[in-house]
């Protein structure tokens, strides 16, 4: 049981480490800070009222930022190791393929959760700059965001298990933006196809991970209250299920993968 600790801790330190050596996660703090500190002095027409519009527009972008790192971490974790053979080593130690990529995808959640924790500073710190405040709302958005963070990173590591870097990001960017997008309306648009593409569609619904669950932009924004404690939980079970059902896939690929 130590040893399992010792070998899994070193793994996520390793996914962790691994993710802030690169640089694209500095351009994406530095760009945060040049986007960020702007809308900490604007009033739109002189209205202060209107500063929740840029307030909308500062959130979307920590969920695109977030986005954009989750799918970089979750795509890096095993390919590289393939091409450079490192994983042999790892493998020796030994540990065992599930091992690993708990381990790694552990490491890569964490990672993406300091960038997006970083983010919301800055978004927070430009509000209050504003003279604005957040309510019982903010705690309950945050939660969700690094739920949706954890699923990302699954559904990027599974993809990078089965096909190109290239096509995976493509992808897996497509599909969560349309969820996050268009996902609460995909009934309605079922409603008024032919039968066939009705039933696509609601198969479709039906298995996508469901980003727009996670979104609470509106109700922060606005100042909409919090969502009710059961459905709160109730994302979250949804978030965690659909990850253990990912990594299972993620740890089937792996294991059938020759190396």
């Amino acid at each position: 049981m130590k040893l399992f600790a010792r070998q899994t801790c070193a793994l996520v330190k390793l996914s962790f480490i691994e993710l802030w050596r690169r640089n694209d996660v500095f351009a994406l703090v530095l760009l945060g800070l040049a986007l960020m500190v702007p809308l900490s002095m604007a009033t739109p027409f002189g209205a202060a009222g209107a500063s929740r519009y840029l307030d909308e527009m500062a959130l979307l972008l920590v969920w695109g930022f977030s986005l954009f790192v989750a799918l970089g971490a979750g795509q890096r974790l095993f390919p590289p190791e393939f091409e450079s053979r490192t994983i042999y080593p790892l493998l020796a130690k030994p540990i065992s393929r599930g091992r690993l990529l708990v381990g790694k995808y552990i490491g890569a959640v964490a990672a993406s959760w300091s960038a997006l924790a970083f983010f919301y500073v800055l978004f927070v710190a430009s509000v209050l700059l504003r003279g604005g405040a957040f309510s019982a709302e903010l705690p309950q958005a945050v939660v969700l965001h690094f739920a949706f963070v954890a699923l990302a990173v699954a559904v990027s590591l599974l993809g990078s298990l089965l096909v190109t870097a290239s096509a995976n990001l493509s992808l897996s960017a497509i599909v969560l933006v349309g969820m996050f997008f268009f996902g609460r309306r995909i009934p309605e648009y079922a409603e008024g196809l032919n039968p066939a593409l009705a039933w696509i569609l609601k198969g479709i619904y039906a298995v996508a991970p469901h980003a727009e669950f996670f979104d609470m932009r509106q109700r922060l924004i606005h100042g909409w209250g919090a969502v009710d404690g059961i459905v709160f939980v109730t994302v979250l079970v949804y978030a965690a299920v659909y990850v253990s059902v990912l990594l299972l896939l993620a740890s089937l690929a792996l294991g059938r993968k020759r190396l």
